[in-house]
C-alpha cells in the first residue's frame, strides 16, 4: 500500500470546482474528479460563502480517497452569524454587524475543539476579540463591554 497523496486547499464552502486549485491536482491521481468534488461541496455546504481548509487524500494503489475538512477562521464564522459579508474598515470606530451571546458561544464551540484553550468562556473572549477587529458588537455592546461583563460572571450560564 502507498503513501496516501494529500492534496490541501482552501475552498469555498459548497462551491469547490473541477477547476484549479482542485482539479488539476485530483487529476494525475486518478480519481473521478466530480466525485471528489461533490463531496467536498457535500461537506462544506453548511459553510457556504465561506473560506473552509479542505485536504483530500488519495490512495494511490486502490485509488480510494477520503476527505477532511477544517473549519473556516473564526472570522469568517462570525460574519456569517452577523449576515454580512466583510467586517469594518475601521475596527474600534465603526461597527457594521451585532451578534447574540448565543452565536459567540455556537463559533466558540465549533473552535473549541481545535483551540488549546481549556474553556468554553476563555475561547468566547478570543472570539469576542475577533468582534473587535471585525468591528462587530454583541448584544448591542461594544466588545469591551461585553468582555468586561463575561469576566464579572454575567453571562456564566451560557459557557455551561
Amino acid at each position: 500500500m502507498g503513501e496516501p497523496q494529500k492534496i490541501s486547499s482552501l475552498v469555498t464552502g459548497g462551491g469547490a470546482s473541477a477547476g484549479p486549485p482542485l482539479g488539476p491536482a485530483l487529476g494525475p491521481l486518478g480519481v473521478n474528479i466530480m466525485e471528489v468534488i461533490n463531496a467536498i461541496n457535500d461537506k462544506t455546504k453548511d459553510f457556504e460563502g465561506m473560506k473552509v481548509p479542505v485536504t483530500v487524500s488519495v490512495d494511490p494503489d486502490s485509488k480510494e480517497w477520503d476527505i477532511e475538512v477544517g473549519i473556516p477562521s473564526a472570522a469568517a464564522l462570525i460574519l456569517k452569524e452577523a449576515g454580512i459579508q466583510k467586517g469594518s474598515g475601521a475596527s474600534g470606530t465603526e461597527w457594521v454587524g451585532d451578534v447574540t451571546m448565543d452565536s459567540i458561544t455556537k463559533v466558540a464551540n465549533t473552535k473549541l475543539d481545535k483551540s488549546y484553550a481549556s474553556s468554553l468562556k476563555s475561547v468566547a473572549k478570543t472570539i469576542i476579540g475577533t468582534c473587535l477587529a471585525l468591528g462587530i458588537k454583541v448584544e448591542g455592546k461594544t466588545p469591551k463591554e461585553i468582555t468586561a461583563e463575561i469576566n464579572e460572571g454575567k453571562w456564566d450560564e451560557k459557557f455551561q
